[in-house]
């Protein structure tokens, strides 16, 4: 995967004249590398972005034709828009390990929430993991067809990571499992007598004036 960038010397306040050109400025820095002011296309990064996350390695395409292999390492979000605001690429050395979160993709469904009525429980979205950056798994996937009983669980053990990845997390630790649905209470109104509302006697009553 590819993404042209251009040298930006537009800084500071400024740059948001480059968001509305549709472009979107980005930091590229790195172990022992200079850092970089860069901006990119938004269209494409959104592109790239969607298939690579952020534990695929990327190329960056430069002016004078020069490749940076980088992993996407932040990326700045408007909280209500959800525009792209900006972007740091770390910049990485294919012979050197590095530590990364890998997202968790779950796929198919668990027969038990359908056939028992269980509650499907996710309790890890991610897991951090150290590798070459090529070795690098885009995603961890788990199926959760396996699940057909409540009280069945996949833990991390369960997943299959090659050897030439290392994980930081107990092998044991759940990732999902399945349980049985709470029971709530039902309230009938029938079974607590509504109150009544005060009945007018005669005395209540106002006497008409003579």
């Amino acid at each position: 995967m590819e993404l042209k960038v251009q040298t930006r010397n537009v800084l500071g306040k400024k740059v948001e004249s480059l968001r509305e050109e549709g472009l979107i400025p980005a930091e590229l820095y790195g172990h022992g590398t200079k850092n970089q002011h860069l901006t990119l296309s938004a269209k494409e990064f959104q592109k790239i972005f969607k298939e690579a996350g952020e534990s695929t390695i990327v190329n960056l395409v430069t002016e004078d034709k020069k490749t940076i292999p980088v992993m996407i390492h932040d990326v700045k979000t408007d909280s209500l828009s959800e525009k792209v605001l900006s972007i740091d690429f770390y910049q990485i050395k294919l012979t050197e390990k590095i530590r990364v979160y890998i997202p968790i993709e779950f796929v198919g469904e668990a027969p038990a929430v359908k056939t028992f009525g269980g509650i499907l429980i996710k309790t890890l979205k991610e897991i951090e993991v150290e590798a070459l950056p090529q070795d690098l798994p885009h995603h961890l996937q788990v199926d959760l067809t396996p699940l057909d009983e409540i009280g069945k669980n996949i833990a991390v053990k369960d997943l299959k990571i090659s050897d030439k990845t290392k994980i930081f997390i107990n092998p044991e630790t759940i990732i999902t499992s399945v349980v049985e649905a709470k029971v709530e209470e039902e309230i009938i109104a029938e079974t607590t007598p509504a109150e009544a509302a005060p009945e007018e006697t005669p005395a209540s009553k106002e006497t008409p004036a003579k």
